[in-house]
This record gives structure tokens, sequence and C-alpha cells, in this order.
């Protein structure tokens, strides 16, 4: 087994750790007892590039109990937990390649060495391992059925191929069923980003400016749950309905530019690049925070920021202080990445255990009908979807109302006027 972590010493550490987290997922535990029954991926090599999580270890468990053979790698640099690293080595013999802080460098030979697996399977967050298969190991297409795709971000990129026609694999849009982007993005990033700003800084949001820019599912989440704490709520948006409906929910809405003099706190979750630019940057007051809950570390133009500093320096764990030639201080967050994963733990188990029900229930999917599915970008189909919400909602002891036929009929006909 090939593996590349930070201290294999870590492993009881992790051990506790993923052991906590498997038991606020109810869902992937009813789903990896099925598989231990019915090892619908038995002989299936599947090379996942995710956040390397607690979380994650307990999806990995569930793969290996349907058969399937691992590599993991890490999916950002600053998202790895190296005890969880450890742990998946030692304990739950899976090949992983994944160590908080690596440089680029690490981070792209480590991704290679996933797909040395020669997986029939990609499971990605954020689509690099489909982007390097598409670039310099399109060797590695023949043999595959598929890949799933958890992000925003990585679903934006691979509907890109797909429409320039240059898409070579199907590829299951997991972000986008209902019981992943409608639950994690909003209510998983909403809670973790507040989590990773307050434990990078410790700062009492009471008060402060809270500027979000992008009001998709997460920043409808962050914004919720920043009020929550007693924040004044400031969204900036490009897109008119999204912005429509950010002032209907009660937020105040105005350019970057505006929100830039007033802010205290600002939070990029647009997927885009240079969503706070260097003339916002500008405008900002002295010791403005910001920080990034988006996938890649595009969204804040950090080498304005390094341009615009005449000193930088690290003030406390995940803040670094720029001071500009003005003598204003702005403070930026876990490098402008992933903040809730940079400075905290990522999503709570609870909504990541939806998440990863619908990656595992997609490899068993691509497994069974992959070879019938063209080059395209596909969503979970919608039965998968409402079986996760059926086991979530078992799991927690709810019980809902059912159609009568009478109802049903009714829904599905024309007749029944005024």
């Amino acid at each position: 087994m090939k593996y590349d972590v930070k201290d294999l010493a870590l492993v009881k550490l992790g051990k506790g750790r993923v052991e906590w987290a498997n038991r606020q997922m109810p869902v992937l535990n009813l789903i990896r007892k099925n598989f231990e029954k019915e090892k619908p991926l038995k002989g299936i090599r599947i090379a996942a590039c995710l956040h390397v999580t607690t979380e994650t270890a307990v999806l990995m468990h569930t793969l290996k109990a349907g058969g399937a053979e691992l590599a993991l790698c890490a999916s950002n640099p600053l998202s790895t937990q190296d005890d969880v690293s450890a742990y998946l080595v030692k304990e739950a013999k899976i090949s992983t390649f994944a160590v908080k802080g690596e440089d680029r460098e690490r981070y792209y030979r480590h991704l290679n060495a996933a797909l040395d697996l020669k997986p029939h399977i990609t499971m990605d967050d954020g689509a690099d391992l489909v982007g390097t298969i598409h670039g310099e190991r399109k060797d590695l297409v023949k043999g595959m059925i598929g890949g799933t795709e958890e992000t925003t971000t990585g679903v934006i990129r691979l509907r890109s191929l797909a429409d320039q026609g240059k898409l070579r694999l199907p590829v299951i849009a997991v972000n986008d069923a209902m019981t992943k982007h409608f639950f994690d993005n909003r209510y998983g990033t909403g809670q973790s980003t507040i989590d990773g700003i307050l434990r990078a800084t410790n700062i009492l949001y009471a008060g402060k400016n809270f500027v979000v820019v992008g009001y998709g599912q997460c920043g409808r989440g962050v914004a919720n749950r920043a009020r929550g704490m007693g924040a004044n709520v400031i969204v900036c948006e490009v897109d008119p309905l999204r912005a429509l409906e950010a002032l209907m929910d009660g937020y105040r809405v105005m350019p970057i530019k505006k929100a830039a003099k007033e802010g205290d706190v600002f939070v990029t979750v647009t997927g885009d690049l240079k969503a706070i630019d260097e003339c916002a940057i500008k405008l900002m007051k002295d010791g403005a925070i910001l920080a990034n809950s988006g996938h890649f570390d595009v969204e804040i133009n950090k080498p304005a920021l390094h341009k615009l500093a005449r000193r930088v320096r690290e003030i406390r764990p995940f803040v670094q202080e720029f001071e500009l030639r003005n003598g204003r201080k702005i403070y930026l967050l876990g490098e402008g990445r992933l903040i809730n994963l940079a400075a905290a733990e990522g999503h709570p188990s609870l909504v990541m255990d939806m998440s990863f029900a619908n990656q595992a229930l997609s490899c068993r999917y691509l497994v069974q009908d992959g070879k019938k599915l063209d080059k395209k970008v596909y969503v979970v189909p919608r039965e998968l979807d409402d079986e996760i919400a059926r086991l979530k909602l078992k799991s927690m002891g709810i019980r809902i109302d059912q159609l009568s036929k009478e109802q049903q009929k009714y829904l599905c006909s024309w007749e029944v006027g005024t």
C-alpha cells in the first residue's frame, strides 16, 4: 500500500474522531450495511480527490465495504486533517496521499499518485482528477466507467468541458442533488464558515458589518448564520434575481465598491475569480478581515493584496496581516483558501452524511448503468435523491404522510376544474 501522510503516530487521535463522525452519519451507516451484503463495487477501482476529513473517512469505509479498491488524495492543500490521513493508512488500510499545507508540486504529485490506481471511477471535489485525466493522463480514459463531482465549482468546469464537446466520460453532478446542495451548501457552509472565521480570529460578530459576496446556496447560509450571530449583513451580487431575493430576505444589497467602505468582515462564496478585486481592497477600512469559502483561492485577488502591501506577516494561525503603504492593515484568513476547512473542521458530519450518501449511491449507479450513459454531466437520479431523504428522515425518527391513490390521480389529471 502506497501513501504519503504527515505522521502515522497521529492514528489514535484520528481513530477517535472518525468514530465520533460515524455516529453522526446514520444514512451512510445504513448504506454501508447494504454494501457489505451486496458488494455492488466489487472489483471496482475508485480514485478520490476529496477534503481528507473524518467524514471522508466514513465514506471511504462505506466504499470499501462495497468491495471497492481505493486511493485518496486531498482536494485542497489546507483542508487535510493529518490525524485522519494517518488513520486511513494505519487502520483502514487505504492508500492516502494528503498532508496539510502541502505545496502545489506535492499536491499534483499526490493527485497523480491516486490516478496511478488506474481507476474505473473518479470521485472529485473541484474536478482536478478529471481535469488531469483530460490533460496529461488521457491514457486512463479507456478503462473508465465515469466520475462523480462534489462541488459547484467542479460542475461548472465539467459542464464547460461538455459544452465544448471535450468531456471524455460521463460524470454525475453530486452537487446538484437536492439532498446535497440544498443542505450541504446552505446549512453546512453557513455554519462551518462562521466557525472557521471564529477559530481564526475570535472576533465578536454582534454589531459587525458582515459582507457576503455571492448569494447562491452557500451565500444564503453564510448570511443567515452571520445574522443569527448579531452581525449587520450586506450582500453583493451580480445576478438580479438573487440580489432581489437577498433584499426580500432582509439584507442590505449594494455593489462591492460601496460595501468595501462599510464592511468589517468579507466572505466570498461566488465560485468566480476576483470577486474582491484591487479596487475594492483600496477602499477598505483599517482592520478589515477577508475570508473565502469558495473552492479555489481565486475569489480574493491575492496578488493585488501583496502588491499593495509594504509588509506581510502571520499575526496568528491562519491570519495574515497586510500592512498597506498608507498604514492601513487588512487581514487575510487561511491564505484565501476555504476558511471552513483551513481553520476549522469543515461541514458538520450530520450534513456530510447526505452529501456522501449521494457519492456512494452514485458510484453504485455508475457501475450498474454507466455503460449506457453518454459523455455528459448528469444530475443524480431523482429516485436516489428521494431514497437518501427517506433514509435521513428514518434515521431521525420522523414519519411523513403519503398521497392516497385518489390524490395521486388528481395530481395527474386535468378534468377537475373550478
